[in-house]
């Protein structure tokens, strides 16, 4: 099962990620959150690994919705949105919607899945634009 929408660009980390934070904010998402994978990893262990981020992105309307539909949606939500360094570009991914209700199969939850979907798409295609 392949629960990703995943693009990649070739644009440097740091750019990219500004992009990421644009193109989610035109589609109605803001970021809540932010954890820095590659220091955290660094700091805690030792390991090394590329730049990685995630940011916790969040639709306010869409977010109340599922949560309407079922309280705990919380723990499926596609908030996180991945971006990482991968050789020379940058990978952008986030949790396809859709897998809130293959896992719930709670048809309620499929017209918000369906929106959010449309509008995870658009933010990753703008960034291929």
């Amino acid at each position: 099962m392949d629960y990703g929408l995943t693009v990649r660009i070739e644009e440097p980390f740091a750019r990219a990620v500004q992009r990421v934070r644009d193109a989610l904010k035109d589609q109605g998402f803001g970021v809540l959150t932010e954890i820095d994978v590659r220091s955290t990893l660094k700091e805690k262990i030792g390991a090394e690994v590329e730049d990685y981020l995630i940011l916790g992105a969040c639709n306010p309307t869409l977010a109340h919705r599922a949560l309407e539909a079922d309280r705990r949606i919380g723990m499926l939500l596609p908030c996180n949105v991945v971006v990482r360094t991968d050789g020379d570009g940058t990978v952008v991914e986030a949790l396809d919607p859709q897998t809130m209700v293959g896992v719930t199969e709670k048809p309620e939850l499929q017209p918000v899945a369906d929106e959010a979907g449309r509008r995870l798409n658009a933010a990753l295609a703008a960034l291929t634009a």
